[in-house]
């Protein structure tokens, strides 16, 4: 049976119990934070009353917080952003149990040992998907690659820049907790998105190292 594709906005009911409103606010905040009261209210076309009702009850949570910003003339502003607990919510695939076999992989063989078990794992999602994609143009084949990587908890888009140009975006690390203690897994996502597209993928940012999303610029070769 063959992979099946969920678009990224399917997520949100997912998110440990928050929906509607909530949830996509949840969302905004991953992908673009910090982001001020006004800029989410007129993202969801609410009034700043009913908006900061929200945000109180998700900071009441301890799943959102706000520092007060100061930006030149007039009054200060309210930025919002994410706790831990509220980054906890979104999927995270291999958690301290993993790392810490992976730990013990790494004394006895060496890094290459982990990076190779990431490349199996990817190679094998390549291989399943490689036939719905052969097809397609690359903004399609990304735009596909972006939805299977949302089902894998990635949060993932894909927009076209231009002819044979796309970006593709990963909003949430599901493997975080592994990428910060082996950077080298992330070569490994890197070469599977090049052989999955049959493109040439260049890194221009990454959560790990403080960017709001893991991003890539895919081209024809």
């Amino acid at each position: 049976m063959g992979t099946k594709f969920i678009p990224m906005n399917h997520l949100a009911p997912s998110l440990s119990g928050y929906r509607g409103t909530r949830a996509e606010l949840l969302l905004a905040l991953k992908k673009e934070q910090p982001l001020t009261a006004r800029q989410l209210a007129e993202r969801f076309g609410l009034t700043p009353n009913a908006l900061r009702r929200h945000l109180e009850a998700l900071e009441a949570d301890g799943v959102v917080r706000h520092r007060r910003e100061v930006r030149g003339v007039g009054g200060p502003v309210y930025e919002y952003s994410l706790t831990d607990v509220g980054e906890a919510l979104f999927p995270r695939a291999y958690g301290p149990a993993l790392t810490t076999a992976l730990e013990a992989l790494c004394d006895r063989h060496g890094v290459d040992s982990v990076v190779t078990l990431f490349r199996r794992q990817w190679d094998a999602v390549a291989e399943q998907a490689k036939p719905r994609l052969s097809h397609l143009p690359l903004a399609g084949r990304a735009q596909l690659v972006a939805e299977l990587l949302s089902t894998q908890g990635y949060m993932a888009e894909s927009e076209r820049v231009s002819e044979g140009v796309a970006t593709l975006r990963e909003h949430n690390c599901a493997i975080r907790a592994v990428a910060e203690r082996f950077p080298e897994v992330c070569a490994a996502e890197a070469r599977f998105l090049a052989d999955v597209l049959g493109a040439a993928v260049e890194r221009h940012g990454r959560i790990v190292d403080g960017c709001n999303a893991c991003e890539y610029r895919v081209s024809e070769e």
